[in-house]
């Protein structure tokens, strides 16, 4: 098992770069079935999804657009529990068909804002891609339609996620070794 230490914190592999990109691929064929013939709008939400968007966006074979909105509830390896929007929304998405693409989706709330926002916005429609599910700490109904992977409810790194701003720029995703 590949080990690595960010910021005096040790992280064990989870997922490889190759398996990474092996189901990126996969969810970008879902996607492009699921809209053929239809203009989607791509909503990334930064900073964590910025790989992983770019990785699926480039896949996608539609009629696309991609926009980003920037949302934070972490502070070090713990959820506040609240959502500050940092960077505000710049798309008029009045009717069009959406698909939010998050890194992570674990408690939910990040998510529960950004379908709030979206349907205050009257999109026409609205599907869930995500990277990465902890089902375990999971807390609210709302369905993910493209999943990555579904992992356990330990911290991870890697892939655009981050521990303390570190960690961004590895293929791979890691846990963190309790």
């Amino acid at each position: 098992m590949k080990k690595i230490t960010i910021r005096g914190k040790d992280f064990t592999e989870l997922i490889c770069s190759e398996d990474i990109e092996k189901r990126i691929s996969e969810m970008a064929e879902e996607i492009n079935r699921d809209y053929k013939g239809k203009e989607v709008i791509f909503l990334g939400i930064l900073n964590g999804a910025f790989l992983f968007a770019a990785g699926l966006f480039k896949k996608i074979n539609l009629e696309a657009r991609i926009s980003f909105v920037k949302l934070a509830s972490y502070q070090g390896t713990d959820s506040t529990g609240t959502v500050k929007e940092l960077i505000g929304w710049n798309e008029d998405i009045t009717g069009k068909d959406i698909v939010v693409i998050e890194d992570i989706v674990d408690t939910g709330t990040t998510l529960e804002r950004i379908i709030d926002e979206v349907r205050i916005r009257k999109a026409g429609s609205v599907r869930i891609a995500a990277l990465l599910f902890k089902s375990d700490a999971y807390k609210k109904g709302i369905p993910l339609d493209y999943v990555g992977f579904k992992i356990p409810n330990s911290y991870v790194v890697g892939y655009g996620l981050d521990y303390e701003g570190y960690g961004r720029n590895l293929p791979s995703v890691y846990k963190m070794i309790d």
